[in-house]
């Protein structure tokens, strides 16, 4: 019975001190609500990097021409193409578990159709490419390896080539120049959107990788070799037997640099993920500090409180309130300020997440533990901050208390 009449007083108080109950819970509503807003966002941003690398397609290595040194001078990594198509058909023959294999050699090109012309990217790969990178049609048909043979002049384009260069209409059948070379076109891709680098994957044309290479880049040179394992338990073992073999071919001793990198699709993942674990952590610890701040408010407060209220903690200890009973009193004071402050700070929190995502376009995630975690984090503050000023309201003495003005 005791306890209940504690708590009444309690909410009694706060009741009475509507506006200065809002402004003290005001601190932790900001604090709880930048908590959540921050690592949604952040969720968001590590979701869409997942996503991203899962485009790349599945059990995917890539071979990565890297940089060379000449008179002492590095090109810098990707500074020169070093990969050939007899490495690729090398890696086809020789390294065990290959299910696909695809190059890709790629330069920015103005290309044209009737009156429009448009900046992108010409992407010369094997028709193993597609399959490999998860990329499938959305109209017409892909080039084959009797294209890529005979070095035909056939394109395969991206959404966003369609929308400039032909007002979204189906250009299946149609013409694309590039180098004033008339390509047919004889495929358009699903959209795909941003890669890991945030370029429009999209603004793309692909052509089989021998045409690129002859009649629009004149090289004999790739930028990057996509190999697919059978299996992801292979990929480890392929990785080892790629550079190996590499390092062979293109005479690089033990003690040199070699001028290629290999990475999978989990090298890639992790980092990404990293980045972003760290980026979120960081996000989180510094809206927390708004927490912090909020506590130091409730703090305050109750020590302002427990000075206007002395006599009236005077008169319930000398009407049989024990030191425990103020306590308590007080400590439920804080407890609920912080409660409330976390709830409010919940829908603040998530409203502002999804506010983001509306007004941006930015992916957010919301997650449960982050709201569960920042919830129990403001009712621990309402405990450790509301217990000092309620130990100092209980250890008053009565008399004193009661001769108080």
């Amino acid at each position: 019975m005791r306890t209940g009449t504690t708590f009444r007083t309690s909410l009694r108080a706060l009741q009475r001190n509507k506006m200065r109950s809002l402004l003290t819970a005001l601190g932790i509503i900001i604090g709880v609500g930048a908590v959540i807003a921050m690592v949604s966002i952040g969720n968001g941003a590590k979701a869409m990097v997942e996503n991203q690398i899962a485009s790349l397609g599945e059990n995917v290595i890539l071979v990565m021409s890297g940089s060379m040194n000449s008179r002492g001078v590095s090109s810098g990594s990707g500074g020169v193409y070093t990969m050939t198509i007899p490495d690729m058909e090398a890696i086809r023959s020789e390294v065990d578990g290959v299910k696909a294999i695809s190059p890709e050699a790629r330069r920015s090109q103005r290309v044209a159709a009737g009156n429009q012309n448009w900046l992108t990217t010409i992407n010369g790969v094997a028709p193993e490419y597609f399959d490999l990178r998860r990329w499938p049609l959305a109209e017409g048909t892909c080039f084959t390896e009797r294209d890529v043979r005979g070095a035909t002049k056939v394109a395969v384009v991206g959404a966003t080539v369609v929308e400039e260069l032909f007002n979204g209409e189906n250009p299946v059948g149609g013409t694309i120049r590039v180098r004033n070379i008339p390509f047919l076109i004889t495929g358009v891709l699903t959209r795909k959107g941003s890669s890991l680098m945030g370029s429009d994957q999209d603004d793309a044309v692909f052509v089989p990788y021998t045409s690129a290479m002859k009649r629009i880049i004149g090289t004999e040179t790739v930028r990057t070799i996509h190999v697919q394992a059978e299996q992801a338990s292979a990929m480890p073992d392929m990785q080892a037997q790629i550079t190996s073999l590499l390092n062979q071919r293109h005479r690089i001793g033990p003690e040199k640099d070699s001028d290629f990198m290999v990475r999978s699709q989990e090298d890639i993942a992790q980092t990404a993920n990293a980045t972003s674990k760290v980026m979120t952590g960081l996000l989180a610890a510094i809206a927390s500090v708004s927490l912090l701040v909020g506590g130091i408010g409730i703090m305050n407060i109750m020590l302002v409180s427990v000075t206007e209220r002395t006599r009236e903690i005077g008169i319930r200890m000398a009407v049989g309130a024990h030191g425990r009973d103020i306590l308590l009193q007080f400590l439920v004071e804080s407890i609920v300020l912080s409660c409330l402050g976390g709830v409010f700070g919940i829908l603040v929190g998530v409203g502002t997440a999804k506010l983001v995502t509306m007004i941006t376009g930015w992916n957010t995630l919301i997650s449960p533990s982050a709201i569960l975690m920042s919830f129990t984090f403001s009712a621990f503050i309402g405990i450790f901050f509301g217990f000092y000023p309620a130990k100092k309201a209980a250890a008053l003495d009565p008399i004193e208390a009661l001769r108080y003005e």
